[in-house]
């Protein structure tokens, strides 16, 4: 595989969660709804719940994606010119920590849900 494919296969993820975290943070979804934003049961309680938890998603993503763009870019460079199985291997453990990290925003997000939100929806005091 040429470096150029890599490089693009390999940023895919972390630019996606940059660009999709600058989105969520500038022009969320105005309504809740089923189809586009961060859905889950404790997000879509209510209106307030549905803004607090864009932007911290979108704090999470633009930081996760800044971070992991770098290594993304810096590991296919370094493997260019080795074994071609090492590579393809260091190359999956790359997608999967990309992966793992992608779904570790979950838990901030719903941690910081929690923290500021009872099992309603309605701010804690």
């Amino acid at each position: 595989m040429t470096l150029s494919i890599t490089l693009i296969c390999c940023a895919l993820v972390p630019l996606t969660m940059l660009l999709c975290g600058v989105w969520m943070l500038r022009r969320p979804p105005k309504d809740i709804n089923h189809l586009l934003g961060y859905r889950t049961r404790r997000s879509m309680k209510n209106q307030q719940t549905w803004d607090f938890a864009h932007r911290m998603c979108g704090k999470v993503w633009t930081i996760g994606g800044a971070a992991m763009l770098l290594p993304s870019v810096i590991v296919p460079i370094l493997v260019q010119r080795g074994d071609p199985d090492r590579d393809a291997v260091l190359l999956q453990v790359l997608t999967g920590v990309q992966i793992v990290v992608l779904l570790l925003s979950v838990w901030p997000v719903e941690r910081a849900l929690r923290r500021h939100f009872d099992d309603n929806g309605n701010p804690k005091e």
